[in-house]
């Protein structure tokens, strides 16, 4: 190869501003592909999801109708049981409420019964947002909707401003082996079409768009 193809070569590599996807970048850390699935997505929250204010729950006590009821988790974080009266349920899993509320029951009910559906998860929702922060035109907190991506949320925040380092942004989850940071080429994807990092994303994640350094 001559010198003059080898300069051209590096400099394409390094980048300059307008080089096409980065040469010279290693490869990016990604999620394993059964991290990514669809129908994967809002498994991480739910699996160990504690109950919310406004959260709607179904409590049935086998062969008690009249001891079975839906309501909503009151902004005190109780719930108003027939003969046991109020009962804490913020921050306590449907099986944690369930036992406690078997437990007082069983001294007015014969081996009571109890099984706690959540019909509204208000605190689900929040906890799940997808949040955009940092070299961006606004910092945002989104709803979550299935099979949204990366370059989804970056558009809602309006695409990065001037002084992003786009192709050093990084993805934040949070899975059952602990937190997880993953990259993410966004220069790459929104330039030049390469939607290798274009993640789909799940419930809670968080992009990170840093600055360049001057």
């Amino acid at each position: 190869m001559k010198t003059n193809q080898i300069f051209f070569t590096f400099m394409m590599c390094i980048g300059l501003g307008s080089g096409p996807v980065g040469c010279a970048m290693s490869k990016p850390n990604l999620p394993a592909p059964s991290e990514t699935g669809i129908n994967n997505a809002p498994k991480v929250l739910v699996d160990s999801y504690k109950m919310a204010v406004g959260d709607q729950i179904q409590i049935n006590v086998w062969k008690n109708p009249e001891l079975s009821l839906s309501e909503p988790i009151r902004p005190d974080g109780k719930i108003s049981m027939p003969l046991v009266g109020d009962v804490m349920a913020v921050g306590l899993t449907p099986e944690e409420l369930s036992e406690i509320i078997e437990e007082q029951l069983s001294a007015y009910v014969k081996s009571p019964n109890v099984t706690i559906i959540l019909t509204s998860l208000q605190g689900h929702a929040f906890l799940s947002r997808i949040r955009v922060t940092g070299s961006v035109t606004k910092n945002i907190s989104l709803t979550y909707h299935q099979g949204m991506t990366v370059l989804d949320a970056i558009l809602e925040a309006g695409s990065v401003d001037l002084y992003a380092d786009s192709n050093n942004t990084k993805l934040h989850r949070r899975t059952k082996s602990g937190n997880k940071t993953y990259d993410i080429r966004l220069k790459n994807i929104m330039h030049y079409g390469d939607m290798r990092t274009n993640i789909i994303l799940m419930p809670g994640d968080i992009i990170t768009v840093p600055e360049r350094g001057f």
